[in-house]
């Protein structure tokens, strides 16, 4: 199943995508939202009969984040081996676990906003996990697609400035508003294979990421299993899973985002995304 929400801002649909078709079936539940999902929300739509419900193209309209308001996003850091490299980094020995502010999700297209004064704006392509099943102190990797309920293409836009020259904790340069464009669909584990995904990320039709999830240093169940030893995670939780080599801080000199840019963001198996980076005074305004 793919699901997502479409509609204006505060004002998102839940939908089916079949096809080109988007199928509303707020009939069934009122939203992809933490409660409807503990209260087996993909489970009674897929046992709906969709057919007679009303529906129109995917992509007609804004094409809304997949989650309506997540309670937690949370993102691993240096889990490609390229990616590693590339920041002449130590090999990490256990996940770098690190939250992102989930004020910051947006929808897949929305435009993104440079911060004030910012000069290091960047782009990390990156696959999400989405939880569907309560899940803590799981026993062993083994169990964590239980707790799975699909994946998504998260943009885990960093300011680099921020991130790393002000006094530590990451957060700092991954939580300004529209830092996390999400979308367009959530892809249902049980017709997704995450294990060997092409995922890349361009800038005005430049490519700069081009990279495969089977590059990860530590996969998607053990994430799973390991953010739980210390975290409880709840459905439509986001588990950002890290990014590839290609990311501007990485080129000498680094190539940064700009106001007027088009960033393009892409998941085997899942779609592509789209944001325009604009001036924040444009969202302020």
């Amino acid at each position: 199943m793919k699901i997502a929400r479409i509609g204006d801002f505060g004002r998102e649909r839940p939908a089916v995508i079949v096809g080109s078709k988007a199928i509303l079936v707020d009939s069934i539940i009122s939203d992809w939202s933490r409660t409807e999902l503990e209260n087996g929300a993909v489970e009674r739509v897929a046992q709906s009969e969709l057919t007679q419900l009303p529906h129109e193209e995917f992509g007609k309209r804004r094409i809304g984040a997949p989650i309506k308001s997540p309670t937690k996003v949370i993102c691993v850091g240096l889990n490609y081996v390229g990616h590693i490299k590339e920041t002449n980094s130590e090999t990490p020995t256990e996940p770098i676990i690190f939250m992102k502010a989930p004020d910051s999700v947006v929808g897949p297209n929305d435009s993104v906003a440079i911060p004030p004064n910012s000069q290091s704006t960047d782009y990390e392509v990156e696959l999400a996990i989405i939880i569907g099943k309560r899940a803590l102190y799981l026993e062993s990797a083994a169990q964590s697609q239980a707790h799975v309920l699909g994946y998504s293409i998260s943009q885990d836009i960093s300011e680099r400035h921020w991130q790393l020259e002000r006094s530590g904790q990451w957060m700092k340069g991954k939580s300004f508003p529209t830092f996390n464009p999400i979308g367009p669909v959530i892809v249902t584990k049980d017709e997704l294979i995450p294990s060997a995904l092409r995922l890349w990320c361009t800038v005005n039709s430049e490519i700069r990421q081009d990279s495969n999830t089977n590059d990860l240093l530590f996969g998607i169940d053990h994430l799973v299993w390991y953010i739980s030893q210390f975290m409880e995670l709840h459905p439509g939780d986001i588990i950002n899973t890290g990014t590839p080599f290609g990311v501007g801080l990485g080129f000498k000199p680094p190539r940064y985002l700009r106001a007027g840019d088009v960033l393009r963001t892409g998941i085997e198996g899942i779609g592509e995304i789209e944001s325009k980076i604009s001036s924040h005074l444009e969202r302020i305004s």
